[in-house]
């Protein structure tokens, strides 16, 4: 429990997390940054500018009411840029999100630098001003942060000294959100790149998982008011041996088992470069799997890529594609939120649903 919160705060923080992940419902990740959407754009030939992407984000977010995404979509991550942004009427785009009953959220970390006295690891930055910045985004709608760190599987990696400050630095946002009414997203990514095995793969994320957890508790996390955000335990893109839904589930609920306390409200999955179709079975198969005395947490979705890449491929830029595009983006958000269930059984198609969506050392 974390004495620096009244218990009016933990009550707020409890309900937003609870809110989030309700229901079979998950989290839309938009936060991409400026450079990152311009990726995802110039695969389509459309041009970055603010335009663009203020067109795209209110595509994304305004769905007929009749689409029910509401039902599948508890939380949207944004960018700062969306968070403050009007639509081409003049609607605030968080607007459009809480007229869907969907919690805005926003990415408050500066991205990676490189670690001193490691061989190319990184630490996420930010700290510095995250208090003020917080409390701009919760007056602006916010009602959640993510922040992520990342781990790459190497020989020798990851270093127990990238896993230690990348952990501390998780925690030290965390606490820092909560303090303004943010509910904390911990995000600690552990990499797909490489050759790993699907055992050392789950080897790792044990050891990442665990550091993090140590240093939440060190700096009295309020944990009942907070979401985690990991990757699924899979072996490498290049690995030669691949894993089916069901052994994905066992590796990853295993790990989560021995790391993660049972008081974190929901774990919302990064799809971490896969496709839509195989983020959607192997959330399935994690929520199939075991007994239900083994996963006390909400076991959920915070995708980006495995969310919109259906949606960028039926738009393309024109006006006149944004009905299906908002198709794409409904049929996505519910094959999820069945994963979320259990139910689902592979029998929605996409216009990207098989496409791998993996980019060697990604970042946002």
């Amino acid at each position: 429990m974390a004495p620096a919160l009244t218990k009016e705060q933990q009550d707020e923080l409890r309900q937003i997390a609870n809110a989030i992940v309700s229901n079979g419902k998950g989290i839309l990740a938009a936060d991409e940054s400026t450079g990152t959407i311009g990726k995802r754009f110039a695969g389509i030939g459309v041009e970055n500018n603010e335009t663009n992407r203020r067109d795209y984000r209110e595509l994304l977010f305004s769905l007929d009411k009749e689409a029910g995404i509401g039902n599948y979509i508890g939380g949207c991550i944004l960018f700062e840029e969306t968070l403050f942004q009007k639509g081409a009427d003049g609607t605030p785009l968080v607007q459009l999100l809480q007229e869907h009953n969907i919690i805005p959220g926003i990415k408050v970390d500066k991205g990676v630098v490189p670690l001193p006295g490691t061989d190319g690891e990184t630490v996420t930055q930010g700290i510095d001003g995250l208090g003020e910045r917080c409390a701009k985004y919760k007056a602006g709608g916010a009602q959640f942060a993510k922040w992520r760190a990342v781990l790459k599987i190497s020989d020798k990696g990851p270093s127990e000294l990238a896993i230690q400050e990348n952990a501390y630095t998780l925690a030290r946002y965390a606490t820092i959100c909560q303090q303004h009414g943010l509910v904390p997203i911990v995000e600690p990514e552990v990499l797909c790149d490489g050759t790993h095995t699907l055992e050392r793969c789950q080897e790792v994320s044990e050891r990442v998982f665990a550091a993090v957890y140590k240093a939440c508790l060190d700096h009295n996390l309020y944990l009942e008011g907070s979401l985690l955000k990991p990757n699924m335990v899979t072996p490498g893109m290049q690995c030669p041996v691949k894993a089916t839904p069901e052994q994905v589930a066992c590796a990853t609920v295993t790990a989560l088992s021995r790391t993660v306390p049972p008081a974190v409200v929901g774990v919302t999955f990064l799809s971490g470069g896969q496709s839509e179709e195989a983020a959607s079975q192997n959330l399935n198969a994690i929520n199939n799997f075991g007994d239900k005395a083994r996963k006390p947490w909400a076991l959920s979705f915070s995708y980006g890529r495995a969310l919109q890449a259906s949606v960028l491929k039926a738009w393309q830029g024109k006006p006149e594609n944004v009905p299906a595009a908002q198709n794409e983006l409904r049929k996505r958000a519910y094959a999820n939120h069945m994963a979320c269930l259990g139910k689902y059984h592979g029998d929605i198609e996409g216009a990207s649903a098989g496409d791998s969506l993996f980019i060697a050392n990604h970042q946002y």
